[in-house]
Order: structure tokens, then C-alpha cells, then sequence
């Protein structure tokens, strides 16, 4: 099993910055694509970023392309979401998901494996 644990999350003003980790343990963290999910209420879960097992490939969904960025760092477990600009409709809960050895869909909800918690994220306008 792999245990994953977001944190990073708050309440931050329309424009303002956040960053998001999610720290991995019990398996090897660089053998897995990881990705960010979010969930707004009332609404289905949503793709937002992923990024390949060396960290050379990122994905990112239209709506945040340009304000967030997908990283990883192999050595300390954790990946991480810098969310920039943030508009009142990113508001939602933050998942991290992973994969092992990656996916041809990293948009795809249903290609992960392992699950965080989520971390609430809230944009006041």
C-alpha cells in the first residue's frame, strides 16, 4: 500500500498563492506518476495537473494551465501543486493520486491507484 498525505491547503483570497504537497510512503515514490485531482461541492472530480515518474513530463487541465505548476522531488517523496492567481472557482477539495509506472491517460481519474485524503481549498472573491 501507499499512503498519500495532502497538506497545503487553506482559505486565500481571489489572486493570492497557495502551495499544495502531498507526501508518499510505503512504496517507492519514483516509480509512480502522480497527479492532483479537486472536487468542487455538487460537482464530479476533476483533473488539474500530472506529472511523469522522472518529473520530465507534466499535464495540465485547460483552466489551470498557466497559473499552476506540477513538481516532484524523488528524493524527499512529495510533489507539489504552486497554484498562482487563484479565481474563487478553484475552490474545491485537492486530491493527489498515483500510478505506478505512469499512464497514457493521466487525466483519468480511474487510472490511479493510491488516493490521498484531500485538502480543502477556498478562493474568496
Amino acid at each position: 500500500q501507499m499512503q498519500l498525505v495532502e497538506s497545503g491547503g487553506g482559505l486565500v483570497q481571489a489572486g493570492g498563492s497557495l502551495r499544495l504537497s502531498c507526501a508518499a510512503s510505503g512504496r517507492t515514490f519514483s516509480s509512480y506518476a502522480m497527479a492532483w485531482f479537486r472536487q468542487a461541492p455538487g460537482k464530479e472530480r476533476e483533473f488539474v495537473a500530472a506529472i511523469t515518474t522522472s518529473g520530465g513530463y507534466t499535464y495540465y487541465a485547460d483552466s489551470v494551465k498557466g497559473r499552476f505548476t506540477i513538481v516532484r522531488d524523488n528524493a524527499k517523496n512529495t510533489m507539489y501543486l504552486q497554484m498562482d492567481s487563484l479565481r474563487p472557482e478553484d475552490t474545491a477539495i485537492y486530491y493527489c493520486a498515483a500510478k505506478r509506472l505512469g499512464t497514457s491517460y493521466p487525466d483519468r481519474s480511474s487510472e490511479y491507484d493510491y488516493w490521498g485524503q484531500g485538502t480543502q481549498v477556498t478562493v474568496s472573491s
